[in-house]
C-alpha cells in the first residue's frame, strides 16, 4: 500500500512513521492489557486523558463519567468530528497474545482499542499541524458502545455541538490490510432485542400428561419464528430474527413451568423493523395457545440503522484510494452500531478498515493485524483535514 508520510515528516515533534506507529501500538497492547466493560471505562479514560495532555491536546469538560472528548484546531471555520469507542466485552480472552488482558472475563474482543489507538494517532498528527488548519477537529472516545448508550451519553452531553460532519470506523477482520469499504445509505442494521417468556404447567417427566410442556412450546415457537422473515419479509429486504439463548429446568426429570428465549433482529427498512415485533407476536401466540401454554414478547429497540449520508461516504472512499488504500463499495452489514445516533443529527460516514483477523469480532481469539494501525491513522488526520477544506470552500 502506498501511503504519504510527508504530513508525519513535517510535524517538527516525529522522526518518522515507524516511532509513531511503534507508540500506537504500545498503545493499544495497553489498552488491551487493561480492557473495561461499558460505562466502567474509568482506567482507560484515565489512560486517554494523560496521552492527550502530554500531546498537548486540549480537553473538553462535558461532565463526562467516562470516555473523553478532545478538539485540535482554530475557533474559526468549520467542526470536522472523528469517533473511537474504548469499552471491552464480558469474553474470557483465548488469543494467547503476550499481551493479553489482565482481567478475567473480560477482552478487547471487537477491536475498541484499535479503534482508539487510530483515533489517537490521527489526534498526535492533527495536533503537529494546528496551525495549518482551516477550522477544528474534534475527537470522540465514546463509551460504552457495546451496550448501545455511549452515543447517546455524548449527544446529550453536548459532544455534537457545531459539528458539520463526522467519521468514524470500524476495522473488519475478514478484510486484508490496507483495505477500505463503506457506502451510501444504509450500512449496518437496526438492532433490537426481544425476550419470550413461555408458561405451561410443571410435571414430573414421566407423567407429561399431566402438565403443559414449556420445553416443547419453546421448540415449536424457535422454529415457527424463522417464518417471519422467510413468509414475511421481502426477498428483497434483508431481515433476521436469531433465538440466542434458551433457559428453562433446572433437573432431569421434572417438566419446568416456564421457559425464556432471548434474541435479536436486525433489519435496514424501517417499516420493515416496524411490522415484525407484532408478527412475532402472532405466531407465539397461536403456537403456545395451540400447545396448552401461554407466552409473552418483551420487547427492547435498540439503535437505528447506520444511515451513510452518500456524499461523505463518496468522499471518504475518494479520500481512501487517493491515500493508497484498495477501496471497495461495502455491502449491508446486520451488525449493529451506535454510531447511528449520530447520523441522526450531522451528516456523515461510518467506514470499515482491514484488520486481517483470523478470528472474527466478539471471538475469544480475536486478534487483529497491528500493522493497520498506524495507516488508519494517518488516514483519518488527512481525511479530516481535506473535510475542513472541502467545507471551508463549500
Amino acid at each position: 500500500m502506498s501511503i504519504s508520510l510527508a504530513n508525519e515528516e513535517r510535524t517538527g515533534t516525529l522522526s518518522g512513521s515507524s516511532l509513531l506507529e511503534s507508540k500506537l501500538i504500545a498503545h493499544r497492547r495497553e489498552l488491551h492489557q487493561n480492557p473495561e466493560l461499558s460505562n466502567q471505562e474509568f482506567a482507560t479514560t484515565q489512560r486517554i486523558t494523560g496521552w492527550l495532555n502530554a500531546a498537548g491536546v486540549r480537553i473538553l469538560d462535558l461532565g463526562l463519567k467516562t470516555g473523553v472528548v478532545a478538539e485540535i484546531g482554530s475557533p474559526d471555520g468549520p467542526l470536522v468530528a472523528l469517533r473511537g469507542d474504548i469499552d471491552a466485552l464480558p469474553i474470557e480472552e483465548a488469543s494467547g497474545v503476550p499481551f493479553s488482558s489482565q482481567h478475567p472475563g473480560v477482552m478487547h474482543a471487537c477491536g475498541h482499542d484499535f479503534h482508539t489507538s487510530v483515533i489517537l494517532g490521527a489526534a498526535y498528527l492533527l495536533k503537529a499541524r494546528e496551525d495549518q488548519l482551516p477550522g477544528r477537529v474534534r475527537l470522540f472516545f465514546q463509551p460504552a458502545e457495546e451496550r448501545f448508550g455511549g452515543a447517546s451519553q455524548l449527544i446529550k452531553a453536548g459532544a455534537l455541538e457545531n459539528v458539520d460532519v463526522i467519521f468514524g470506523l470500524h476495522n473488519a477482520p475478514e478484510l486484508p490490510v490496507g483495505t477500505f469499504s463503506t457506502k451510501g445509505g444504509a450500512f449496518y442494521a437496526n438492532v433490537d432485542r426481544f425476550s419470550i417468556t413461555i408458561t405451561g404447567k410443571g410435571a414430573h417427566a414421566a407423567h407429561p400428561e399431566e402438565g403443559v410442556d414449556s420445553i416443547v412450546t419453546a421448540s415449536h415457537i424457535i422454529s415457527a419464528l424463522q417464518t417471519v422473515v422467510s413468509r414475511n419479509v421481502s426477498a428483497q429486504e434483508a431481515a433476521v430474527v436469531s433465538v440466542t439463548r434458551i433457559e428453562g429446568g433446572n433437573t432431569w426429570n421434572v417438566l419446568p413451568q416456564t421457559v425464556e428465549l432471548e434474541g435479536t433482529v436486525r433489519t435496514h427498512n424501517d417499516a420493515v423493523r416496524e411490522q415484525i415485533p407484532e408478527r412475532i407476536r402472532q405466531v407465539i401466540s397461536g403456537v403456545a395457545t395451540a400447545l396448552g401454554a401461554k407466552a409473552e414478547l418483551h420487547w427492547f429497540g435498540g439503535p437505528p440503522a447506520v444511515v451513510n449520508t452518500p456524499r461523505w461516504a463518496d468522499f471518504s472512499l475518494e479520500a481512501a484510494a487517493e491515500f493508497g488504500y484498495k477501496t471497495e463499495v461495502a455491502t449491508a452489514q446486520m451488525g449493529g452500531e451506535d454510531f447511528a445516533f449520530y447520523l441522526h443529527h450531522v451528516p456523515g460516514a461510518f467506514v470499515s478498515i482491514g484488520s486481517a483477523s483470523e478470528f472474527g469480532l466478539h471471538h475469544p481469539q480475536f486478534n487483529p493485524d497491528e500493522s493497520a494501525i498506524y495507516p488508519a491513522a494517518a488516514y483519518f488526520q488527512q481525511l479530516a483535514e481535506k473535510a475542513l477544506r472541502e467545507l471551508t470552500e463549500k
